[in-house]
């Protein structure tokens, strides 16, 4: 419970629609998309730089947890308030504040939604990169805390990579402006590219300067097939190896095409693995950059490769392949996704233990993603209460396998709740040691969004 005293201050600062306390509408305000729940005690809904600052100040004052929200789409439990406290919901706070299409940026509010910045962009022939599945309804500052990508990361990078500069408050109250709006810069730390992936735990933003990137000509999309998920993967390491570098580069295996097939019909075909390939670009250049993507794609295992001849065949793939995240709640509502990274020539070995872990512990294991990159989703689908009892288990086995092959925990859905008790697996004791220094730093009395990322 917030003290009088708390509640008090945050009545100063947000007016009486800006503030609730209301049982049912914080409930609201208390979950994410890893189906992980605890109330706040209050909810507020900035619309100011001020504000926040404010706000911040408020809850170090007075020892109150403070979590920074943007439309809970994190899988992994980041936007869960675990100490109850205060949720701050940045939907208020969305607007486009400057585009300027001569030097490329945008300069944008937190709570603005990918899929409106990318509709305000395209009449300037300009999108900003990131786009996760949860476009249409995530925002610009959750993309920046977990450092979201898609399937275009693998040609113009994650949110890491598209931010300029940014304004944010720390833990301490204190606000700053990191990065400049040029795309070069060697001037200090860059502390732009340390808030992002950080998940709300060293700062909270309240203003992003984007990069942007011009609209291709053209695009053209394959449909690539294989008897199996070896031939399917092996494939993407000759791909990645040439120098045509798709704009997507999407790999389903054998069931993820079975439940394609049901979102998509008849033109999802049957195979033991799927490619999609899209390769952008100037019109006069598309055709032989997809006859070099192609000549990689072939080899020992494949089935068929097809170029999409029209828009209905390519929104038919891209709609299939984006519905696949839903469809396998249906399957198992305890669905967990894993999105791992490994080096792209050991993807390979990276398909290839995922299915013998499923062998090993009797559960499915579904694997789809963004492969050109190297980064997986890999789906664990408990049916059942034995197969949940074996999940966490072979959880830890997929990790030691990724740790093994050069990779990570996670390429853009961050650790949150989920995956903050691998990060010693992942990172050594040093490493953590430093991360933990940092934190204190920025947020020396542990309010923001406390018992993320960072092991106990």
């Amino acid at each position: 419970m917030l003290s009088p005293s708390a509640l008090a201050d945050l009545q100063r600062i947000f007016a009486a629609d800006a503030l609730s306390t209301d049982a049912a509408e914080c409930l609201v305000y208390g979950y994410d998309n890893s189906r992980r729940q605890v109330t706040p005690d209050a909810v507020v809904f900035p619309t100011t730089h001020q504000q926040v600052v404010a706000l911040v100040r408020a809850c170090r004052t007075h020892h109150v947890p403070l979590t920074a929200r943007g439309r809970g789409t994190n899988t992994t439990g980041a936007s869960v308030p675990l100490g109850g406290g205060v949720v701050a919901s940045f939907e208020h706070m969305n607007r486009v504040l400057r585009i300027d299409p001569d030097n490329r940026l945008a300069v944008v509010e937190p709570g603005l939604l990918n899929s409106d910045l990318q509709a305000a962009l395209a009449p300037h022939g300009l999108f900003w990169p990131p786009d996760p599945t949860s476009a249409p309804y995530c925002t610009v500052a959750g993309n920046i805390a977990c450092n979201a990508g898609g399937p275009r990361a693998v040609k113009y990078g994650a949110t890491r990579d598209n931010v300029l500069a940014l304004r944010a408050v720390a833990g301490t109250g204190e606000d700053f402006r990191c990065g400049k709006p040029t795309t070069k810069g060697a001037t200090g730390y860059d502390l732009t590219r340390l808030l992002i992936g950080s998940e709300g735990t060293l700062a909270i933003v309240t203003e992003a300067t984007l990069k942007l990137t011009p609209l291709a000509s053209a695009k053209r999309t394959l449909r690539v097939t294989y008897v199996d998920v070896a031939a399917a993967a092996k494939a993407v390491a000759r791909i990645m190896a040439q120098p045509v570098t798709p704009c997507a580069l999407e790999f389903l295996d054998d069931q993820c095409l079975l439940l394609s097939r049901a979102q998509g019909g008849d033109a999802i075909p049957l195979a033991g693995a799927m490619l999609i390939i899209e390769v952008d670009g100037e019109p006069d250049a598309l055709t032989s950059a997809i006859d070099a993507v192609s000549r990689a794609a072939r080899g020992d295992g494949l089935i068929e490769l097809r170029v999409a001849t029209n828009a209905d065949e390519v929104a038919t793939l891209w709609a299939a392949r984006k519905a696949l995240s839903p469809a396998l709640r249906t399957i198992s509502p305890n669905k967990i996704n894993e999105d791992v990274v490994v080096p792209v020539s050991r993807v390979p070995e990276l398909v290839a233990a995922t299915r013998e872990l499923a062998a090993k512990y009797a559960l499915p294991i579904v694997c789809f993603g963004h492969v050109g990159n190297g980064n997986l989703h890999v789906n664990l689908l408990p049916r059942d209460d034995a197969e949940l009892a074996r999940v966490h288990e072979c959880l830890g086995e997929m990790f030691d396998a990724v740790i093994r092959l050069d990779g990570t925990l996670s390429g853009e859905h961050g650790i949150g709740i989920a995956k903050r008790d691998f990060m010693p697996r992942a990172l050594d004791a040093n490493a953590l040691a430093l991360m933990r220094r940092i934190k204190a730093q920025f947020d020396p009395d542990g309010i923001l969004n406390p018992g993320k990322l960072l092991p106990d």
